[in-house]
């Protein structure tokens, strides 16, 4: 068992391993419950949520034939004719699909819970005065990752399934994905822009480290740019308008960073100041 009371600035570099090996035994723990309520709910999870993107009913495709129809567009999301089934080749790939899906949404579920686990781990060796925005920290962090999530399914998937089942080389070429593919998408899609979404946290430590500045994030904007037009392009198929859609929120989320940069500055000096340090 955990050992209890440990006085985190007398611990050992065994205690800090041990600790470390708890907070990784807790986090699975937490991680396999919710894959195992992801088990119970398994035709929710595949025939809804999983394959809802492969069906022109999409909530996404409807609300884009809907866009172009009120400015006058003709639009290929109007009830596309996807016409495919997605196959299983291998005669595991049904039960190591299930068992890996079912293991993401647990991530995905227990996320608020292993990042508690993970401040609980790094905890002692911060200041009382940063401790209490440990509740603040477990919130926007798993705020913005459920919204990367959200984005990822409702935005990148389907934009990604559209082109991929719509572009057609000849007539002669049927297209029909199998299990691990299909899925890969899917699951690049949702990670992906959850982790993506976490950009205002991860400004927020470079900052409070010294390697992210405010004036430096302005003037690498331009860079910046570059670099999110690449990863558009990466996670998006590879036409201008789907990336455009993902880059405007990703672009949102520098801008946010830039400002969280500055107010971390801000408070530092305000602290100094206080303290009379320089």
């Amino acid at each position: 068992m955990a050992r209890k009371n440990l006085d985190p600035n007398n611990m050992s570099f065994l205690d800090h391993v041990e600790e470390l090996r708890w907070c990784l035994i807790r986090s699975i723990v937490g991680i396999l419950a919710g894959a195992i309520i992801a088990g119970v709910f398994t035709d929710f999870i595949f025939d809804t949520i999983i394959f809802g993107p492969k069906r022109g009913t999409f909530v996404t495709y409807e609300f884009f034939c809907e866009f172009g129809n009120y400015f006058g567009v003709v639009s290929d999301f109007c009830n596309p004719d996807f016409n495919f089934k997605v196959q299983s080749k291998e005669m595991s790939d049904e039960f190591s699909t299930h068992i890996w899906t079912s293991i993401l949404v647990g991530f995905i579920v227990a996320f608020p819970w292993v990042l508690y686990q993970v401040w609980k781990f790094i905890s002692p060796g911060l200041k009382a005065s940063e401790k209490k925005y440990s509740s603040g920290f477990i919130i926007v962090c798993s705020l913005l990752f459920f919204i990367g999530v959200t984005f990822g399914y409702f935005v990148i998937a389907p934009l990604s399934v559209h082109f991929m089942m719509t572009y057609n080389l000849s007539p002669e070429i049927s297209t029909e994905p199998s299990l691990s593919s299909y899925i890969g998408y899917i699951r690049a899609s949702i990670l992906s822009s959850g982790l993506l979404f976490e950009l205002p946290v991860i400004i927020y430590f470079l900052t409070k480290i010294g390697l992210a500045t405010p004036a430096g994030l302005r003037k690498n904007r331009k860079f910046a740019l570059v670099i999110v037009l690449i990863v558009a392009a990466v996670i998006t198929p590879p036409d201008v308008a789907s990336q455009i859609i993902v880059a405007i929120p990703v672009l949102i989320l520098y801008e946010m960073s830039i400002f969280i940069s500055k107010f971390v500055l801000y408070r530092q000096e305000k602290r100094n100041k206080k303290l009379g340090t320089p």
